[in-house]
């Protein structure tokens, strides 16, 4: 990376810290009275403003100074979707101590490791949860204290352990804020990825303050909206969606614990209180729009659905916008990118040479980049592919809210994961005259077949597209003569069958015959990941030997 050099000095105040700190103490003095409409893991809603619950937050980092909690230090979480994790967002950072995230739906063994390896002194759980985090008590290396959520006293076996309500109403709201560096770690995160263990990113307060501003802009979010995270915020900071309501002062609505079952309370929320904003995988919007039709729901007008984690079928997002007139907007990112990179709205430009039809095939895209984000697109020695939107390579990026680094990592590990700067993503896409990226697989998922690629993405997104079916895999299995062959899990909607001959017509409208699957399964359920995407590392183990 190029050294930097230094011109004219400015006569700005350059050494003003953007922090969370600042963030929160300036919207509570400028939207004060903004709403924050929460549930809790009993099901029961509440209300609140910024300015009340500014109390609770500083007499909760009061409380966690109490304790011992010092600058630097990490406070792992493990909670839904509620207050008192919003609070914690802003508590834990205002100490100067690190905002660990546990993402609860990892493997036991992989979240003993990520607290260990955060070195987390203080672990804050939700009450639901503790029966899960019980057996791995005694295994954690560093935790001195346990703070549990909950509405009163539980029985439990966990040691050293205190409450978070008796905290707060035993403390005094922080005397004075520390003026942190912005480089400082504002929070942690771990990547949950097929292989390997979790590797740690560590947020700084101005990668967090940067990334809420450019999200703000991409989804033109403003005081007029109502936001609600529906990504779980346990994980990558629910894609920034609390920074940036906050930033602009927007309503909040925190939906609590959530499941597919309960998603009637989450629409009924989204409807009564005008959400305009929030937040999802394809896993959960293509359930909720079943369960919106059904309630009766017509309009949605000004609702946009931040959609990731795995590329949005077209077919859902038309069907968003002809039946509510909802916009799913297609984001792309990842743990190491705050996570969100680009996004995908339609520039007036483009949209006013396009056809509708051209318009709507552009929802497959990922979007283009933002100005403050280096990207290079390279093949497989580093030479950038050209824009025509369809010669592939691997997507690097460099940027203010990109990782430069892995927690802990030695530098011997680290040399395969950057390039002159650059993180690799290990995501392959396409880059068209436009700017915008296509995503046509990952590195370790493209299909090699005779010499030549298939993307799994592509082929999966298609088969989607099929009336009678509900979701669908494709891995590349070993053959003994094409080097992997395509192969496809598929899970039918309700009393349907599926014959090959339905799937390879369907197939054949954009793919070539010879890159047709070898074989496919119909199945209950396709394994998935902690944050839902497919599982395909443990597709490939299951049916391995399908072609040899």
């Amino acid at each position: 990376m190029a050294s930097v050099v230094h011109g004219y000095p400015s006569t700005m105040q350059d050494d003003y810290q953007l922090t969370m700190g600042q963030l929160i103490r300036q919207a509570v003095r400028s939207f004060g009275d903004t709403e924050i409409v929460h549930r809790n893991s009993h099901g029961t809603w509440g209300r609140t403003t910024y300015q009340e619950n500014f109390d609770r937050i500083e007499r909760a980092a009061a409380a966690f100074n109490k304790l011992g909690v010092g600058l630097g230090d990490r406070i792992g979480v493990m909670d839904w979707n509620s207050l008192r994790h919003y609070e914690l967002y802003w508590a834990i950072p205002a100490i100067g101590a690190v905002f660990t995230q546990l993402n609860l739906r990892l493997a036991p063994e992989d979240l003993l490791y990520v607290i260990n390896d955060s070195q987390a002194s203080v672990i804050v759980i939700d009450e639901t949860l503790v029966p899960a985090i019980q057996p791995l008590a005694e295994r954690t290396k560093g935790v001195k204290t346990w703070v549990i959520l909950s509405e009163g006293e539980i029985e439990h076996d966990l040691p050293n352990a205190v409450y978070y309500e008796e905290l707060i109403a035993d403390a005094e709201p922080l005397a004075d804020w520390p003026n942190i560096s912005e480089t400082s770690a504002f929070a942690a995160g771990y990547t949950t990825g097929t292989t390997g263990r979790p590797k740690g990113v560590f947020y700084s307060h101005r990668s967090q303050y940067l990334h809420a501003y450019n999200t703000v802009k991409d989804l033109a979010v403003s005081v007029e909206d109502v936001v609600m995270p529906i990504t779980p915020m346990f994980h990558v900071l629910s894609w920034g969606m609390v920074q940036v309501a906050v930033m602009v002062g927007a309503k909040l609505v925190l939906p609590g614990m959530f499941s597919a079952e309960t998603l009637g309370d989450i629409t009924d929320a989204l409807t009564d209180e005008g959400v305009t904003v929030t937040n999802g995988v394809p896993a959960i919007f293509t359930p909720m729009f079943e369960v919106l039709k059904s309630k009766g729901v017509k309009d949605l007008t000004g609702l946009r659905m931040l959609c990731g984690g795995s590329e949005p079928p077209i077919s859902m997002i038309n069907a968003y916008r002809d039946t509510f007139n909802a916009e799913v907007v297609h984001g792309w990112g990842a743990s190491e990118t705050s996570p969100i990179v680009t996004v995908n709205r339609m520039r007036p430009t483009l949209r006013a040479r396009m056809t509708e039809e051209e318009i709507r095939s552009y929802g497959s895209k990922q979007g283009s980049f933002p100005v403050n984000v280096d990207y290079k697109i390279v093949d497989g020695v580093g030479n950038q592919v050209p824009a025509d939107g369809e010669t592939a390579g691997e997507v690097l990026l460099k940027g203010p809210w990109i990782t430069a680094s892995y927690h802990g990592m030695p530098s011997e590990a680290l040399a395969d994961r950057f390039v002159d700067g650059y993180w690799r993503s290990g995501d392959v896409a396409t880059i068209d005259e436009n700017g915008f990226i296509k995503i046509t697989d990952r590195l370790k998922d493209v299909i090699k077949s005779g010499g030549e690629w298939i993307s799994s993405i592509d082929m999966e997104n298609l088969m989607v597209s099929h009336p009678k079916v509900a979701q669908a895999a494709v891995v590349g299995l070993e053959h003994p003569k094409w080097d992997e062959r395509p192969f496809m899990l598929l899970v039918l909607k309700d009393g349907e069958d599926i014959t090959r001959e339905e799937i390879d017509e369907h197939l054949l409208q954009r793919f070539a015959k010879w890159q047709l699957p070898e074989e496919f399964k119909v199945v209950d359920e396709i394994p998935a990941t902690s944050v839902g995407k497919i599982d395909k590392k443990v597709i490939r183990s299951q049916y391995q030997d399908l072609y040899t």
